[in-house]
Parts: C-alpha cells; structure tokens; sequence
C-alpha cells in the first residue's frame, strides 16, 4: 500500500528547505554600527512635495545597495503621498531587507493590514495609542509583526517600557507643530532599558548628524527627507553608515 502521507510530508521537507529564513527587523538594527532604516516619503505636511516623481522600487533598490538596513515606507495618502501598494512594491523589490509600514495605526485591523501586505515591522506611536499600546504591541506579535514604537517625551518612553516595545524611536519632530529638534533624542537617550534598541527619527539631514545620534547611543536612524531629496541617496546612506 502506498504511504501518500509519508509521501507528501518528505515533499514538504524539501519545499521548506527551499524557503528563505524569516527576517528580523530586530536583528539588522543591531550591526554594531550605525544602522540605516531608508524612508520613502513622497510629501509631508508641512514641507509639501518632497519628490513627486518617487518610483519606490526602483528607490528602495537604490537605498539597499548604498547599505540600508532597514526601509521604511509612508503609507499615508492625504499627508504623505503614500499607499499600500508602495508597501507591497518595496516588499517584492527587496526580498533581503526587512520592511517597516509607516503611517497612524489607530485600529487593529490596520495590523493585519500590514501582515497580509507582507511588511515585517510597524510603527505605533505612544501619543496616539496611549493606553491602548500594550495590545497593539501584542496583535502586531501575534500577526509576526516587530513594532518601532515611537515617543517624544519621558511619559512615553515610560509607556512604551511598560508595553514591553524591544525597539523604540524617537522622533525628534513635534507632531502638534512639526517642529524638529535634535536635543529631543539627546535628552531621552540616558533614559532607555539597556536591552532596548534605540532609533532617533527626523531632523538627521547630513553625517554630522547622524555621527551626534550615534555618540549618545542610538542603534540605528530613521532618514527620509534628507534622502528622498537628495541626488545620490545611495552615497548620502554610505555617509551615514559611517558616521560615529
């Protein structure tokens, strides 16, 4: 009698073997240098059209070749000219580099959004979820989604320990005003879990000052205008790897 069972599960064996491991967003912030999360923005609400011409495959192939480890991607229509679609582009134009979806999660239905999409990692931002961002934390792990928690101030570094967030950002832009200071994620530096990785976001434009993050202890940096504007953001990210 045939064994079909048998059979199939040997096939499966060799079909897995065939797969690539998972990524981990986690990991690639972690190289002992300073790490590159490369955005594509298309706009934002302040500053208007940043680069309206964006192919966002052809430029996340661009930001992985000058070394990113990570890309971020607005899905923000209204704000910052982004879409879902843009996601799932950059997802299949870089199948060795995990992807972050970038937008305002306010409902848990936008994390499965973001799984089905394949993105490997979301952004939740503590003054948006307040409360509500230790279950956020907790679906988006249960859908295989890493979490780049983003604060701004004390309390919400505090929320985000709480809420058990392994990656943490800090945006140094004022939501309320968009106003960027640099001494946002200077001040908050000192502050962080030791086991926490730790992200500084907006108002990095050049290697000086991704050199300053680096010197008070951030992982890894979140760039998006300074490269969507720029003519070569391939060198601009080599520049920024380097920095220290």
């Amino acid at each position: 009698m045939p064994d079909f069972l048998t059979d199939i599960l040997n096939r499966k064996k060799q079909e897995i073997k065939r797969l690539p491991d998972p990524m981990s967003f986690s990991e690639v912030l972690k190289q002992g240098r300073l790490a590159v999360i490369a955005e594509i923005k298309r706009k934002s609400p302040s500053k208007g059209i940043l680069n309206g011409e964006i192919n966002p495959a052809a430029l996340a192939r661009s930001y992985v070749e000058g070394g990113a480890a990570a890309i971020s991607v607005l899905t923000d229509e209204e704000g910052f000219g982004g879409t879902l679609q843009d996601l799932k582009s950059v997802v299949e134009a870089c199948p060795g580099t995990p992807v972050l979806r970038k937008d305002f999660i306010i409902d848990l239905k936008q994390l499965y959004e973001t799984a089905r999409v394949g993105a490997h990692a979301v952004l939740l931002i503590a003054a948006v979820l307040k409360d509500r961002l230790p279950e956020f934390v907790r679906i988006a792990r249960n859908y295989g989604l890493e979490t780049l928690v983003e604060v701004h101030d004390i309390n919400e570094l505090h929320l985000a320990h709480i809420a058990g967030a392994k990656i943490i950002g800090v945006n140094n832009r004022n939501l309320m005003t968009f106003q960027v200071s640099l001494s946002v994620a200077e001040s908050l530096a000192p502050h962080f879990s030791p086991s926490v990785i730790k992200v500084a976001e907006s108002g990095i434009e050049n290697s000086a000052h991704a050199a300053q993050m680096r010197r008070v202890g951030y992982d890894a940096i979140l760039v998006g205008e300074a490269l969507v504007k720029h003519s070569s953001p391939k060198d601009l990210i080599k520049e920024f790897c380097h920095a220290h």
